[in-house]
């Protein structure tokens, strides 16, 4: 009776042994479950949300110009701001019986987790100022050089943001406009041609698109030598003082002024010859990209010497939409002083193709009066879309409060 008693109480004690490493073995693995569950979520809604809000200004893009071919008014809304606030929650429930008599343990356990998730989204019209600011003023010739100097595809570039283009006098007085618009088909060739002279010589590295940079004469003549305070103060804010001949001193700041394209190197000029050329250009609108293409320079065998008119937001949507059916655009064959092969010339700027079904493939595409508008997939109008993409959001980007703050409760 006692070693029966011994061995049932060693039999109990393997038993509580055995419910105590299972037990064990599940609150582990409820605590590993929530931890891996959390960050997969998380990443998975960031990027869910990213793709989402990039999806919806494809689709804003397209539909305005969908509404402009319809010769509808245009209408932007902004996603302001996204607050997700996550909540993961881990349960666990575990009974058990013990029979010695059968020598059989049975338990009951209960293993689980969720996840939940309230989103706030906060939409704004762009309308207004804002309207006026973002959408109706032309682009800046800071805006060309950025997108010049990360796409390189300047023909695409210069048709889709160029209204036209002014060629100028060398004091800069006006000679003649050539509006890129197929409704001018004389005038619109010659700016294709242009564009695609352009694009040729960026290509065989003829051509400079680059940022004025020269020093600026602020104080001349000062009689006084400069304190050593005010030199040092001078030194973060670009200052520097210089002694004359005379003995007298001058300041000068390193000034960072327009751009400007031409087919010779600008910082093969001189300082002075930089601030001149900087002071006839800055006459121009900020809208205006100068241009300049000496004879004696690549390219030269078609001079020119002008400026490129920036288009706004809203110009660019309308010479899209009207290419779909009022004025479609045509092909132009490269001038024959551009010497040497060109890259592909298309005829649209940026095809939008119109049908009653939905286009097969990834290419963006939205719904509008019944009808599916989308990009034509080639390589060409995907850029022209991203491109077009990327000046909108630099266009209707900046609101107040963007972002996608997250929090998160565990």
């Amino acid at each position: 009776r006692r070693m029966h008693k011994r061995g049932g109480s060693c039999l109990l004690a393997i038993r509580s042994m055995t419910m105590r490493s299972l037990v064990f073995m599940v609150v582990a693995c409820a605590t590993v479950l929530t931890g891996c569950m959390g960050p997969p979520v998380l990443k998975r809604q960031v990027i869910g949300y990213d793709q989402v809000i990039s999806e919806i200004e494809q689709d804003l893009l397209l539909l305005n110009i969908a509404r402009s071919a319809r010769g509808e008014p245009v209408h932007f809304t902004a996603t302001s701001s996204i607050a997700a606030t996550f909540d993961w929650t881990a349960t666990l429930d575990a009974t058990g019986r013990l029979e010695d008599s059968s020598g059989t343990d049975f338990f009951n356990l209960n293993l689980g987790a969720s996840a939940s998730e309230n989103p706030t989204f906060s939409l704004r019209p762009v309308t207004g100022q804002e309207f006026t600011k973002r959408i109706l003023i032309p682009f800046t010739d800071t805006a060309f050089h950025v997108l010049a100097y990360q796409a390189g595809a300047i023909d695409r570039i210069m048709r889709l943001m160029g209204f036209g283009f002014e060629f100028q006098n060398p004091d800069g007085s006006f000679v003649r406009l050539i509006e890129n618009h197929p409704a001018r088909p004389a005038e619109y060739e010659e700016f294709r041609r242009l564009a695609v002279h352009m694009r040729w010589l960026l290509d065989t590295r003829g051509l400079f698109v680059r940022t004025l940079v020269f020093e600026e004469l602020m104080v001349h003549e000062f009689d006084a030598v400069p304190r050593s305070q005010d030199i040092t103060a001078g030194f973060d804010k670009g200052l520097k003082w210089r002694q004359n001949p005379d003995g007298s001193y001058e300041l000068r700041r390193l000034q960072s002024g327009r751009i400007v394209m031409t087919n010779y190197d600008p910082a093969a000029l001189t300082d002075q010859q930089r601030f001149e050329l900087n002071e006839k250009v800055k006459r121009n609108p900020s809208g205006y990209v100068y241009v300049h293409l000496k004879a004696d320079g690549p390219g030269g065998e078609w001079p020119v010497q002008g400026v490129i008119w920036l288009r706004s937001m809203l110009q660019m949507l309308n010479f899209v939409a009207s290419g779909i059916g009022a004025t479609p655009e045509f092909d132009v064959a490269p001038d024959p002083r551009t010497r040497g092969p060109v890259p592909a010339n298309p005829a649209a700027t940026l095809k939008i193709n119109v049908a009653d079904d939905a286009p097969a493939g990834t290419v963006a595409f939205a719904e509008s009066g019944g009808r599916f508008y989308s990009v034509d997939d080639t390589p060409w109008d995907r850029a022209a879309f991203a491109t077009l993409g990327d000046l909108f959001q630099s266009a209707v980007g900046e609101v107040e409060d963007v972002g996608i703050p997250i929090t998160i409760a565990k």
